[in-house]
Parts: structure tokens; C-alpha cells; sequence
């Protein structure tokens, strides 16, 4: 589990819809190699996003369809969407997590509370700027997606 500050200053984010990333976003290369990664792991499916602009990537999960509760989702009014990945002219994260571990990432620079949340469990989690970071962001996803399946 991410118990370490990103360090430096956290990104610039957009103040008007849809939140976004605008600096310190990753390298095309990074990106890609977090969006192989992301879609690598078991149990998850690349789909379009029901929430987000075209450029974004759904994860669905392979093992479940529907939330087993709203907070537990981007789209609670359809299909369950836990993760979904921003474009390259973005390269942040939105993802759902439990309010405290959300809280605890926001506190150690990896995330802020998503512009639009319902539930307080919606975050976004900045793109990674290294390798180190890539496999940061890498966890914090695989966390959402646990958060999603009540592990």
C-alpha cells in the first residue's frame, strides 16, 4: 500500500468540467506504458467510458457487471466503472476509493477529490511522470479496483 508523498508540487488541474490534468502530465511513452499496464492486469476489460470525454478508457471488471453499491463506481446508473484513464492530453486517473484511503493519497500528493464527487469516494489521481510513479499510479489502480470488488 502507497505510503509515500509524491514528491514536489502537485499538477495544475482544471477549475471547469471536465477536470482535468494540465501540467506535469506523463510523457506519451508513460502514459502508454500505465494504459498496458492497467489493461494487463486479470479481471479487467477496456471499454468506453460512460462519465468521461471519448479520449478516456473504461476498466470494467471481468467478475462484476453492476456496483455492489453506488460509491463503488464512476457510472452508478450502469455498468461498473471503477477506473477510467484519461487521455494523453491528459494522463490523470479517475477512480474510486474508499473516502479515508482517498484521503490519506490527497494527504501525501498522489490525488485530490474528483471535481464532480457524489459520494466522496471519487478521486483523481495524477499521471506519472517516471517509472517510479508509473508503478504508484499502477497500484492505486489495482487498489480502486479492489475497493470495487469489496476485497
Amino acid at each position: 500500500m502507497i505510503s509515500e508523498p509524491r514528491p514536489g508540487e502537485r499538477p495544475t488541474v482544471s477549475t471547469e468540467g471536465p477536470q482535468r490534468q494540465l501540467t506535469q502530465r506523463a510523457t506519451p511513452e508513460l502514459w502508454g506504458r500505465l494504459v498496458a499496464s492497467v489493461f494487463a492486469l486479470d479481471g479487467v476489460v477496456e471499454g468506453h467510458s460512460e462519465v468521461s470525454p471519448k479520449s478516456s478508457r473504461a476498466v470494467f471488471l471481468t467478475d462484476l457487471e453492476v456496483a455492489r453499491s453506488p460509491e463503488t463506481s464512476l457510472f452508478p446508473d450502469g455498468r461498473l466503472e471503477p477506473v477510467h484513464l484519461h487521455g494523453v492530453d491528459d494522463t490523470s486517473v479517475h477512480l474510486v476509493l474508499s473516502r479515508e484511503r482517498g484521503a490519506e493519497l490527497t494527504d501525501l500528493g498522489w490525488a485530490e477529490p474528483h471535481q464532480y464527487e457524489d459520494f466522496g469516494t471519487e478521486f483523481m489521481v495524477y499521471g506519472p511522470r517516471d517509472a517510479a510513479e508509473l508503478e504508484v499510479v499502477l497500484a492505486i489502480v489495482e487498489e480502486s479496483l479492489a475497493f470495487a470488488r469489496g476485497a
